[in-house]
């Protein structure tokens, strides 16, 4: 019998829990699906399902067979993929994820010069704030801020997440107070609201002192979505901390100002990095590879590389 037709089988069979649905999905007969996972079990000396009149469940070693044949069919599906992008050219289909923020600071600049270099490639992009768990979700490639010691995960910097101050010339004009440590509890703030983000200072630094900036308790406005914030401040509303990748073309532009430029913040327990992130499992292939090479080259090109400063 064939084998890698058999584990094709098994694996389906046991994702969906029943011999009827996944001859459904692979346009077999159930007695075929029987027969090959019979094959199987015989291989191995071993019963994979406990089968019922109502219903089937892999054993112990049912489940821990299950994980190398995905295993095994999955390297095999990027290793042909691998080859026809070797003969081909690099297409076929990404699907990313990424912070809803990305999208707008510079996600969709990417994307769009991605599409036109490779024509033969389409993205699928899920912008979202909530964590993904890349070993179970069927993403290629995730973007994120955070550290690059990820367990299970293989992580490449591809740009800066430093953190700056900002304020619209509007706001500071109409407020007439020079922002410092000492009048920072004196200014209207807009504070961004994450469970990774302690709600009662920051850390900032300079000249190697490391100082504790109290955060006010009572903001003009507090939110989860960054846009909103990023909106309110360039309307004037008030002081924001922002990641450089998204306040940068607005800050040349004249539309924000840089305030106590000569603190480095802390990004707290975001990291300060930007990471293109994928399973340590799967090997990159080259379209990845492609993706990865391509946003940290167009973020170098704008200062926003870990290797750059900004200076405002």
């Amino acid at each position: 019998m064939d084998k890698l037709g058999a584990l094709k089988m098994f694996v389906v069979t046991a994702q969906l829990g029943s011999f009827s649905r996944a001859a459904e999905q692979l346009g077999k007969t159930p007695s075929a699906l029987t027969k090959a996972v019979n094959h199987l079990e015989a291989e191995l000396g071993a019963r994979l399902f406990e089968r019922s009149t109502r219903r089937i469940l892999l054993t112990e070693i049912g489940r821990v067979y299950l994980e190398t044949a995905r295993l095994v069919l999955q390297r095999l599906d990027e290793a042909s993929e691998e080859i026809e992008q070797l003969q081909h050219g690099l297409r076929g289909s990404l699907k990313i994820t990424a912070p809803l923020a990305y999208g707008r600071a510079f996600l969709d600049q990417v994307c769009d010069g991605f599409l036109q270099q490779y024509p033969q490639i389409s993205l699928q992009v899920d912008l979202c704030d909530e964590f993904v768990n890349l070993l179970e979700s069927g993403y290629d490639l995730a973007l994120r801020e955070g550290h690059d010691d990820l367990p299970g995960l293989i992580a490449r910097v591809v740009g800066s997440n430093r953190l700056a101050l900002c304020g619209s010339p509007e706001y500071l004009a109409r407020k007439g107070l020079a922002v410092s440590p000492q009048t920072l509890d004196q200014h209207e703030w807009l504070l961004y609201k994450h469970p990774l983000l302690s709600r009662e200072f920051w850390w900032a630094e300079r000249d190697g002192q490391r100082l504790s900036l109290a955060q006010p308790t009572t903001p003009r406005l507090r939110s989860d979505n960054y846009d909103l914030l990023l909106a309110s401040a360039l309307a004037g509303r008030g002081l924001l901390h922002t990641p450089l990748w998204s306040a940068a073309p607005y800050i040349a532009d004249g539309r924000l100002v840089r305030v106590m430029a000569d603190y480095e913040i802390d990004p707290d327990s975001f990291g300060p990095h930007i990471l293109a992130v994928y399973p340590s499992h799967r090997r990159a292939t080259a379209k990845v590879v492609a993706f990865i090479d391509y946003i940290a080259a167009f973020l170098a090109v704008r200062g926003l590389s870990s290797l750059h400063s900004f200076d405002g």
